[in-house]
């Protein structure tokens, strides 16, 4: 009896030491310049809901250190709570991977000044971001040349900015497919097709699917387009038949 209690101790101080290690398979860690007191929290999303996996009380230090277990490459969420009303001023998305991740940022521009290295998702993610500012900067542009062609009542002005604007979603869309394809072996590719141009032809979702690694296809976000292209299906063949029901209706 004496030896199956030792064995058990063991096997139980094994497994602890199994949890412990697959607990703590990511390091973020950095400094946000200029900050003196607040809560930093490293967060998730899980079913929809934010979800804290670590955080760290700031007094008087301006670096930081989060340890976390996270089962592959995935968004997550930097928080820096500084008791000013703004929930959203002050949250960094980052694209983290296992192993050490250096976040550095700063309290007055907390989310345009952050650099973000470790994750070669993140610099997919990064570069993809800087091509969507143009798109944004041209889409503003537009949006003035339309309001001030309302303003004159040019019909010819209003029509080509319109028309531009179209061509410039168009574009955006495509951009962003071409782009997921061309990463196809990375995880930020099904997470583009997902938080990005969910609402494209399926057409266009189903390509980039079709496209990725087997071993993305089995990611988090890989899962995640699979799931949402079946849901697409559904819908679109639901609302075919019903279509055709309420035709045949007419005729009869």
């Amino acid at each position: 009896m004496r030896k199956l209690g030792l064995l058990t101790s063991i096997l139980c101080c094994l497994v602890l030491v199994a949890c412990s290690t697959e607990e703590k398979n990511l390091t973020v860690k950095g400094k946000v310049q200029g900050l003196k007191k607040g809560t930093l929290y490293l967060q998730k999303i899980e079913d929809t809901a934010l979800v804290t996996l670590d955080s760290v009380i700031v007094s008087g230090q301006e670096t930081f250190e989060f340890e976390t277990f996270i089962d592959g490459p995935q968004v997550l969420y930097f928080y820096l709570n500084k008791v000013d009303n703004s929930d959203y001023d002050d949250r960094l998305l980052f694209f983290a991977e296992p192993g050490e991740m250096i976040v550095n940022t700063t309290l007055k521009n907390f989310e345009t000044d952050a650099v973000v290295e470790g994750s070669k998702n993140q610099e997919k993610l990064t570069e993809y971001r800087s091509m969507m500012q143009k798109f944004n900067t041209k889409n503003l542009e537009l949006i003035k040349s339309n309001l001030l062609a309302k303003k004159e009542n040019d019909e010819k002005l209003i029509d080509s900015t319109e028309q531009a604007h179209d061509n410039l979603l168009k574009r955006r869309y495509l951009y962003t497919v071409n782009f997921a394809i061309n990463n196809n072996d990375m995880e930020v590719a099904p997470y583009l097709a997902i938080s990005e141009v969910y609402d494209a032809n399926i057409k266009y979702l189903d390509t980039i699917y079709k496209s990725l690694t087997p071993e993305v296809k089995t990611s988090r976000y890989g899962q995640s387009l699979k799931e949402f292209l079946a849901e697409r299906r559904a819908v679109e063949k639901a609302t075919a038949d019903t279509a055709e029901a309420e035709t045949e209706a007419d005729t009869e």
